[in-house]
């Protein structure tokens, strides 16, 4: 398969496949095809589909196929820009729900819940994340601009919620809150923030989704 990654920002991944090639998808997220792209969808099983309930993406995924050398193009929900990742048995990575858009069939999603499960349910979309494992090329969704760190062994980052695009399966990723009653109540930035510990490469984003939604629904009038 080869690719090309075109138009930000608002960018569009277009994959060239040989005869008998296939892609995964979520629902929704093809743009165009030529017309001998073979389209199935499926669920993949009662877990899987659990799982990315919670990840914030569709129940069900697409698998286009190509009968003949074919074209498909999956484009970005949000303005920013798609990363294209190699996904290797020993190199995982985790990344923002709703970030998968596209992949080579090797490519395997679960969930990647952070460690402290008691102060996650109320830590925002930082909480519940994706792990893309297996093998395959895989696209993922970036909001706004991306910067990039590679952390060393026990090199840490405080990183506000949501602001989390994708890391490498080694880093240890946890939620804390936000110290002092002055700080949660008057500082504006919520009660938890993301710790994310190295080793590994830590790709954050500049506008999220959500901090966009947020900023949006303060300007809108409210109703009597």
């Amino acid at each position: 398969m080869r690719y090309e990654i075109k138009g930000e920002p608002m960018p569009v991944v277009i994959c060239e496949m040989e005869s008998g090639e296939s892609v995964i998808s979520e629902a929704g997220a093809m743009s165009w095809m030529s017309p001998n792209m073979h389209m199935e969808t499926s669920g993949g099983g009662m877990g899987k589909m659990f799982g990315r309930m919670f990840t914030g993406e569709s129940l069900f995924q697409n698998r286009y196929t190509a009968n003949g050398r074919g074209t498909i193009a999956f484009a970005s929900s949000f303005p920013g820009s798609i990363r294209a990742i190699q996904i290797t048995p020993d190199h995982p990575v985790v990344v923002q729900k709703g970030g998968f858009l596209a992949a080579e069939t090797g490519v395997e999603l679960s969930v990647f819940f952070q460690r402290k499960v008691g102060a996650g349910f109320f830590g925002g979309e930082g909480f519940i994340m994706q792990k893309l494992s297996g093998h395959g090329l895989a696209f993922v969704e970036i909001d706004g601009s991306a910067v990039e760190y590679d952390l060393q062994p026990g090199q840490q980052l405080v990183v506000s919620t949501g602001v989390v695009a994708m890391v490498d399966a080694s880093c240890q990723i946890d939620v804390q809150t936000v110290k002092g009653v002055k700080n949660v109540l008057f500082g504006g930035e919520g009660l938890f923030n993301t710790v994310v510990t190295g080793p590994g490469h830590v790709v954050l984003q500049t506008m999220p989704l959500s901090s966009f939604a947020a900023s949006i629904a303060g300007m809108l009038p409210k109703s009597n």
